[in-house]
């Protein structure tokens, strides 16, 4: 299910201003983030919810554009609350999450369920001021994205017993090398992903999603949990092995060496993001060239597009998530009208396509 939302009036001219509703148990909270949007141009809050039920009687009359949606709420918390919102009136969700090891497993669950994006909370009140403007930023961004809604992949506990890993072993010359990169909308189409690749694919797989520290390590941990490869955040030295699915650590670019070992930096943001795309992308190209399959998914920018060009380059395999299926199409349009996309697949062929070129 796609849901078009009009682009801001900061971007539009002469649109109406982008309706915002805030969720928020904080009295706080809901006072100074309705005073900053309602001072930044194009956006109105149309109204503040203390909890998910206020929240949800509100929907209904108010038709925002917009929520903002606290994930630790009394009565109705922020992830029962989202799948409320998705069910009945769905439209883009930022969530407000805390900086918790729970905080970040609850917002990478959001993220899986639908919400297009997320800011970190500040746990002082002083410093609340210097995430507003990544609320205002990210509500301008939120309001020209799809909301699309993919099948939740979850397993009961005998398909948990079942499920078996197999041992990762390390790369052969033969085998391929899978980089897939993401950004905004990434974590749910990576649940929609990975869980349909099997257990023996023979490549090594590397994810980079835009994401800040903190909550790369809980994004491994969901997609592993519904996976039949191993998934885990990266860590220095770690190699590049069959069966096992590298994540790009938050706030790390990722890259190897010919041999196939990790290695973590924090040199300059590229395209105003770390990890970045196209450094993961050009340094597996430069050493595997042929053996790499590329994969740009959901996000806004071009992050991913000179990687791309790399790897189409070396004769490996490019694909691109199709229009119909991204939540910002962005990353896989630059792709696509670079003209270096061998294939283009809605979301739910992107694994089909992926075992087709790894086993080409």
């Amino acid at each position: 299910m796609t849901i078009p939302v009009s682009a801001s009036s900061s971007e539009t001219s002469g649109s109406a201003p982008v309706r915002v509703l805030v969720v928020d148990d904080s009295a706080f909270m809901r006072f100074t983030i309705t005073k900053r949007l309602n001072e930044a141009e194009g956006i109105h809050v149309v109204g503040a919810a203390r909890d998910g039920q206020e929240a949800l009687t509100m929907l209904a009359k108010l038709k925002p554009d917009v929520i903002t949606l606290d994930v630790e709420m009394p009565r109705l918390d922020g992830l029962s609350t989202l799948r409320e919102i998705m069910a009945t009136h769905p439209c883009p969700v930022i969530m407000l999450s805390s900086l918790t090891t729970d905080g970040a497993r609850e917002t990478v669950q959001a993220l899986t369920l639908g919400a297009v994006d997320f800011v970190a909370k500040p746990t002082i009140r002083a410093n609340v001021e210097n995430v507003i403007d990544e609320v205002i930023t990210k509500i301008r961004r939120a309001v020209k994205a799809r909301v699309v809604l993919a099948p939740q992949v979850v397993l009961s506990n005998s398909q948990q017993a079942a499920r078996t890993k197999k041992q990762p072993r390390p790369v052969q010359s033969w085998d391929k090398i899978v980089v897939i990169g993401a950004s905004t909308g990434g974590p749910r189409a990576l649940n929609t992903v990975m869980p349909m690749l099997p257990a023996d694919l023979p490549a090594a797989v590397v994810i980079v999603q835009h994401m800040p520290a903190g909550f790369t390590r809980s994004l491994a941990e969901r997609l592993d949990s519904v996976s039949e490869l191993a998934i885990r955040e990266a860590a220095p030295g770690d190699r590049l092995e069959i069966g096992s699915v590298l994540i790009a650590p938050g706030g790390y670019h990722l890259t190897v060496d010919r041999a196939g070992q990790i290695a973590l930096n924090q040199h300059p943001p590229v395209h105003g993001v770390r990890p970045s795309v196209d450094v993961t992308m050009t340094a597996i190209a430069q050493h595997f060239g042929a053996s790499v399959v590329g994969v740009v998914l959901t996000g806004m920018g071009s992050d991913g597009a000179n990687g791309a060009a790399l790897i189409h380059a070396a004769g490996g395999r490019v694909i691109a998530e199709d229009e119909s299926t991204c939540v910002v199409w962005g990353m896989p349009r630059s792709v696509i009208e670079s003209g270096v996309a061998d294939e283009v697949a809605p979301l739910p062929r992107v694994a089909a396509a992926i075992e087709k070129a790894v086993r080409a």
